[in-house]
């Protein structure tokens, strides 16, 4: 009960406080999630997990995607690693840039 009176007590004093905010700025390709799409996607991730079974974790899912598509990792995490734990919010627009390469690179 003490506890719940002093957070609505700090809220009351401090109305301006906030947890700090962190924004993440990084590129975005548009990733429109469709079967076919999907299936590309998920054809090219199955044959990279197979090259990548020796890993774990983050260290994984970093090799998958080096294998995906070079490129697309290259812009997306280079400059920002994956971490243990993090959420992953890159996932969406590194489909979009492999998608978007892919088909480029086909026509």
């Amino acid at each position: 009960m003490f506890i719940k009176i002093a957070c609505i007590l700090f809220i009351v004093i401090y109305p301006g406080y906030t947890a700090s905010k962190v924004t993440y700025v990084f590129p975005e390709f548009p990733y429109k999630e469709t079967s076919k799409n999907e299936v590309i996607y998920r054809e090219v991730e199955g044959v990279c997990e197979r090259g990548c079974l020796d890993k774990n974790g983050v260290a994984k899912t970093i090799c998958v995607r080096q294998c995906v598509s070079p490129s697309c990792f290259r812009d997306l995490y280079q400059h920002d690693m994956l971490e243990e734990g993090e959420v992953d919010v890159r996932l969406n627009s590194f489909k979009g840039c492999f998608v978007q390469r892919y088909n480029k690179f086909r026509t």
